[in-house]
């Protein structure tokens, strides 16, 4: 069993300097190799290697940041992701093959936070991984107006972390919240594709675009009444994207 072992009961404790990483990974020649160099960058490793086995360490150890391969045995790593999100905000890295990237999109539809392909170079992986504790504290610690923002039938409370379309509640995860929060406060603006990576994921951000595509992809479904044909985020070619502040007929 390459797992550590688990706290009969509780979290474990873990220095504030050493982050707990989840790694689910099936692959014993991953793990090893992963799990040492983890350890020597100064993180601490607790590795499930299943789908089940990943939501049970999940909800005992509580990890600052998971890495989640996307072919796991028992339950996938994109239904791992998903029910994750569906309580917590914490960072998750997903991992696939090249000829899975696919999976690796449809992850960060249900709410991971970026994704490394396998063969990866673990000085590109670990630097990932800081980059994405970064945002999340970032995010956390992060000052927004206390004043709602209102642009036709869309409303945002920054300080209750609220948004309403058409006076109707919509929930949405922390980084879709905060692409809206940014878009409202410019509407009439054009937000080019590296302002909004800067603002939302931060200057160290590493990933490719497609990030931000699915993210804008799912803010869209939220609020457009058509996504396929948006009339409250446009599309600026080659730019970026702009909130119009009155919609498209």
């Amino acid at each position: 069993m390459l797992s550590r072992p688990r706290p009969a009961s509780g979290t474990l404790a873990v220095p504030a300097d050493h982050p707990l990483v989840l790694v689910v990974e099936d692959e014993p020649s991953y793990v090893e190799a992963l799990t040492v160099a983890l350890e020597r960058a100064g993180f601490d490793v607790v590795v499930a290697q299943d789908g089940i086995e990943a939501l049970a360490s999940f909800e005992a150890v509580s990890p600052r940041l998971v890495l989640l391969d996307v072919m796991l045995p028992r339950l996938s790593g994109i239904d791992v992701c998903r029910r994750i999100r569906a309580s917590s905000e914490v960072p998750i890295i997903m991992v696939t093959a090249r000829s899975e990237e696919i999976d690796a999109v449809v992850g960060l539809e249900v709410g991971a936070d970026d994704y490394v392909t396998k063969p990866y170079r673990i000085r590109e992986l670990i630097a990932r991984m800081h980059a994405v504790l970064r945002r999340g504290e970032l995010g956390s610690e992060r000052q927004t107006s206390p004043e709602s923002l209102s642009v036709g039938d869309v409303r945002l409370d920054p300080e209750r972390h609220e948004v309403s379309v058409r006076e109707a509640e919509v929930r949405m995860p922390l980084k879709e919240f905060e692409l809206l929060h940014l878009l409202l406060a410019n509407a009439g603006r054009v937000l080019t594709r590296e302002t909004l990576l800067r603002r939302v994921w931060g200057t160290d951000y590493v990933g490719d675009t497609k990030t931000l595509d699915v993210h804008m992809k799912r803010l869209r479904s939220r609020i457009e009444e058509d996504p396929s044909s948006p009339t409250r985020i446009t599309t600026i070619r080659g730019v970026g994207y702009r909130y119009e502040l009155a919609s498209r007929p």
